[in-house]
């Protein structure tokens, strides 16, 4: 599904050749060099005979002899050294899937730059994208729709495909996307060719499925060192719908996060989506943005659709003047009169904060508030138990309107609380995650907005069936579920940094925590989006409403230790006992 413009392609295509400097300077300067002194440092007589045998090529043999060394530190340095002889000797995929067993993952990063610093492919630039080649498409429409409003000539647009709901022009306003009826047979054909190709195993349903984190950096930092995008089913990971639990297990050295997954297939808007139950999956993308986030910021994040106070100042003066005389009565008179309103507001600025608002997960997260504020406004269908606010708006005989103001509503995170095991090598995530709060603004003649820190009732209203009625509304629209599904990663991440399961299990993130390696995929960041205010008739006398707000994360207070609830009744210890990885091959990252 093509998004225009939704990404950054062209201005990235230059970075393969950035990044393999960077892993050839790696190379040069890195720790482990190989020699013909590893029978020293492993001491007696296997290290004599493992390195008998790399001097004669025999790799097999000494695989063998390195894997059953019970030391884990002298296992990882025969196993580099062994990796560096066999990328000398031509061999280099064998190389890395060498490299890839290693259990300390500085060592591995190390040993990956150095066998790789001639990258294979020229995925580099892309960060976690595999992508069709559409350059003809590209070009064809930058040379045909405002030729000189692109980036490739200097203009501010871009063009590169971002499925999601929305869409950023050529000038940053962002905007829903609109669907033909004919979208339901393209959504049909792309799900038919989805269900027929990828490892069926993954694409199973699962009532508990396990991530590990810790193996699935491994696996995609092999296939970064050999110039390979993640999988489908990394990307997605593994098909997972929901975080359930976050499980550690320092004997293995393994971070987990379990809950329901299966088969996933692209909606009509682009998103990832459960086959069964059309819940958007979640996204490794996400995963480690809001993991960074965590570790430099705390866990906390925002955006903010707001207008602009120039604009607000426009639009009392042009609503004080135009109530000096009655407005004409007609459908076309009022629609005139809305118009110049809004053409007085202007456009609401949007920001975000503490993430790359390029990302996905910004993307998610403006989506989210600015249909939620249609919703509210009736712009956009809400469901059953929750109306407009316009709608809920009653004037008694020969009383006055309420007055023009700015409404506010924002989502904001709500879980029970955390719970864990006495031990805390398991934790559990409770409640729905996602409300949505109020607030009414005053305005100044000079259009300036003041808090109140009040909200009046009908606001009220609306903010709390919203947070009631949240599941069924993210059942009807699933960039509600999405948003969820970006909190719930948060959360976890904030509890991965506060309570250093990094650290238990020995851990460095030198892959997902490095962007110049893990890169997440970004396009042009939205600035504007078209006001959203409505307009209703009610005897005879004109109601007028408009809306700002935003999503605002804060993660910390869920994740202080007096808030993490302890479970006393052993049931998530078992639950920890029974997810072990057991006798897992080295490159499974999940399993069920």
């Amino acid at each position: 599904m093509w998004k225009l413009p939704m990404g950054i392609g062209h201005s990235l295509r230059s970075m393969p050749n950035l990044m393999s400097a960077m892993i050839v300077a790696s190379s040069v300067f890195g720790l482990l060099l190989f020699s013909s002194s590893v029978s020293a440092q492993i001491g007696g007589n296997v290290g004599g005979q493992i390195n008998a045998h790399l001097n004669a090529g025999e790799f097999g043999p000494a695989l063998a002899l390195a894997n059953n060394l019970p030391d884990p530190a002298q296992r990882d340095q025969m196993l580099a050294a062994i990796a560096r002889a066999q990328a000398a000797g031509g061999a280099q995929n064998a190389a890395f899937g060498t490299a890839g067993s290693m259990s300390d993952d500085r060592l591995r990063s190390a040993a990956y730059n150095q066998i790789g610093s001639q990258p294979l492919g020229g995925w580099m630039g892309r960060g976690g994208g595999s992508q069709a080649d559409f350059d003809t498409l590209i070009d064809l429409i930058t040379t045909t729709i405002a030729p000189q409003s692109w980036d490739t000539v200097g203009g501010p647009g871009a063009i590169d495909s971002f499925p999601t709901g929305v869409y950023v022009d050529a000038s940053g306003v962002m905007r829903r996307i609109s669907f033909a009826d004919g979208g339901r047979n393209l959504a049909y054909v792309r799900q038919m060719a989805f269900q027929s190709c990828g490892n069926q195993d993954v694409r199973q349903k699962s009532q508990l499925r396990k991530i590990s984190l810790t193996r699935l950096e491994r696996q995609t930092q092999a296939l970064w060192a050999m110039g390979k995008p993640p999988t489908e089913a990394m990307k997605t990971l593994a098909g997972l719908q929901k975080v359930q639990y976050v499980l550690v297990y320092p004997e293995t050295r393994d971070i987990v996060l379990a809950g329901p997954a299966g088969d996933w297939t692209m909606d009509a808007e682009g998103r990832k989506v459960s086959v069964d139950t059309d819940r958007p999956v979640l996204h490794l993308d996400d995963l480690v943005e809001v993991l960074r986030n965590a570790i430099s910021q705390g866990g906390r994040f925002t955006c903010s659709i707001t207008p602009r106070q120039e604009n607000l100042a426009a639009a009392q003066a042009f609503l004080n003047e135009s109530a000096k005389t009655p407005l004409a009565e007609g459908r076309r008179a009022r629609e005139s009169w809305l118009k110049k309103i809004r053409d007085h507001v202007g456009k609401q600025k949007i920001e975000v904060k503490g993430i790359n608002p390029g990302t996905r997960a910004a993307r998610v997260i403006v989506e989210a508030d600015y249909r939620m504020k249609l919703v509210g406004m009736g712009l956009e269908d809400g469901v059953l138990g929750v109306t407009s606010y316009l709608d809920s708006v009653v004037v008694p005989p020969g009383a006055a309107p309420p007055p023009m103001s700015v409404l506010r509503w924002w989502f904001t995170m709500d879980y029970d609380a955390l719970r864990a095991t006495p031990i805390r090598n398991a934790f559990e995530l409770r409640g729905q995650g996602v409300k949505v709060l109020s607030e009414n603004e005053m305005l100044t003649q000079q259009g300036a907005r003041i808090h109140t820190g009040k909200s009046d009732e009908l606001n009220e209203q609306f903010a709390h069936s919203f947070s009631k009625h949240f599941q069924a509304l993210a059942t009807k629209y699933p960039i509600y579920a999405e948003l969820q599904n970006v909190f719930d990663l948060a959360l976890v991440s904030a509890l991965i940094v506060a309570e250093d399961l990094p650290g238990q299990v020995d851990w460095h993130m030198t892959h997902f925590g490095d962007p110049q390696k893990y890169q997440v995929e970004v396009g042009p960041a939205p600035t504007d989006v078209e006001t959203v205010i409505n307009h209703r008739l009610i005897r005879r006398k004109h109601i007028l409403a408009g809306v700002s707000g935003g999503v605002s994360v804060d993660s910390s207070k869920y994740v202080k230790r007096p808030a993490i609830q302890v479970d006393d009744y052993g049931a998530l210890q078992a639950e920890h006992t029974g997810s072990a990885p057991e006798d897992l091959p080295d490159d499974a990252w999940w399993w069920d």
